[in-house]
């Protein structure tokens, strides 16, 4: 399997692919925008999910990012855009990545989070959909949307399931800095490694899955998501959600924001 045509990254497809062994490697590949999900990455991304759940010679899929960040979350300059473009405009743009988490998170096959570095908004959105998530510890972790007057809303039904309202109350209104061991204890991580174990701990929950047969495992994730009530829904509720975060990009609060964050200044509801 190979990836889709270079487009968004001057590294080339903004998203790669590589089958080895059962094992598809798809990687986030913007490095030089730290991996930022833009509209381009978004589609890009969501087109190696179907590959790799048509592809009988993929087993399982480990998603990462290239360079030494996981991701950062939206593509802020085309979020900016966002705030000028009308609301339907804006709910379509949000869409898009409620597709692709819906996309992930109902994946017919094992997923394997690689968490090589720090994850922003929507990036903890795409380690939410993951089976089994392994962090390198010395990486960062924020929900900073409430700082662009906006709401970590399309991520919140994935989030939500493996954090639970508690965690969500505090790091939703705080945006506070998360470190590795933080996203372990509320549920977010399985498992946090010094970098230089990281390929290695990856590595043998991978031989392990491989052990796995296909269709029980299809089986297990299937009996997982219908043996709860919310699960089987958070594709829908993400739908809602892209409509909430539409509205609100075109507020006068987001407006602000953003304005606040390029122009290096407190926003104005910030504290002198």
């Amino acid at each position: 399997m190979t990836s889709g045509s270079p487009k968004g990254s001057p590294n080339g497809s903004p998203v790669t692919t590589a089958v080895s062994g059962g094992v598809a490697q798809v990687a986030l590949n913007r490095p030089d925008k730290r991996n930022a999900l833009d509209r381009v990455t978004l589609s890009a991304l969501g087109e190696a999910l179907a590959r790799c759940a048509a592809d009988t010679n993929v087993r399982m899929v480990q998603l990462t990012g290239t360079g030494n960040v996981f991701c950062a979350g939206a593509d802020l300059t085309e979020m900016q855009a966002q705030a000028h473009a009308s609301e339907e405009e804006n709910l379509a743009h949000a869409r898009t990545l409620a597709k692709v988490l819906s996309a992930l998170d109902s994946f017919p096959k094992p997923t394997l989070a690689r968490v090589n570095g720090d994850g922003y908004g929507g990036a903890l959105g795409l380690i939410a959909a993951c089976d089994i998530v392994v962090v390198v510890e010395s990486a960062k972790f924020a929900f900073t949307e409430v700082r662009l007057g906006i709401i970590p809303a399309v991520v919140s039904p994935f989030v939500l399931a493996k954090i639970g309202e508690s965690a969500a109350l505090r790091y939703f209104l705080t945006a506070e800095t998360m470190s590795a061991a933080t996203l372990k204890q509320i549920g977010l991580a399985h498992e946090t490694v010094p970098a230089d174990e990281l390929d290695a701990t990856c590595g043998g929950i991978i031989d392990a899955i491989l052990k796995g047969a296909p269709g029980a495992q299809a089986a297990a994730k299937a009996l997982i998501r219908d043996a709860q009530l919310a699960p089987s829904q958070r594709g829908v509720a993400a739908m809602d959600m892209a409509t909430r975060l539409a509205r609100l990009r075109v507020q006068a609060e987001a407006q602000e924001g953003f304005a606040a964050f390029f122009a290096k200044r407190k926003a104005a509801w910030r504290p002198d």
